[in-house]
């Protein structure tokens, strides 16, 4: 059995990649840590936004990369809740001019963590 630090280590490294493949617009990354029936949602400056994880992943593959951009990297965990295989995360990802915060959902899937529901939005400063 896992403990708690073990899966907390375990979900942190799926954020990493999480962070990675947004920065980075790798879309085959993202398809590895994201399940396959995931959605996406949320607002972005009032506008409803609702996407199949094949529309986001559309998205970040047609639009120019934060790194690309020259983007400075400034992605941060800010919370991870476990309760045996469920887990929530809240974390930041300020760019292209956004300051996206988004929450998490991720299940244990086969013994991985993977994420099943994205939610997000844009916090004027």
């Amino acid at each position: 059995m896992n403990t708690y630090n073990d899966n907390a280590t375990a979900i942190s490294a799926v954020l990493s990649d999480y962070f990675r493949g947004v920065f980075n617009g790798d879309v085959t990354l993202l398809e590895h840590i994201f399940h396959p029936q995931a959605l996406v949602s949320g607002d972005i400056n009032g506008q409803e936004y609702f996407k199949t994880l094949e529309q986001y992943l559309n998205g970040v593959k047609n639009r120019k990369s934060p790194h690309t951009l020259g983007e400075t990297f400034r992605m941060e965990i800010l919370s991870i809740e476990i309760i045996n295989a469920i887990a929530v995360a809240k974390v930041h990802l300020p760019m292209f001019e956004f300051n996206y915060y988004d929450l998490l959902s991720l299940s244990k899937v086969g013994g991985q963590w993977v994420i099943v529901n994205k939610l997000l939005t844009n916090v004027n400063l």
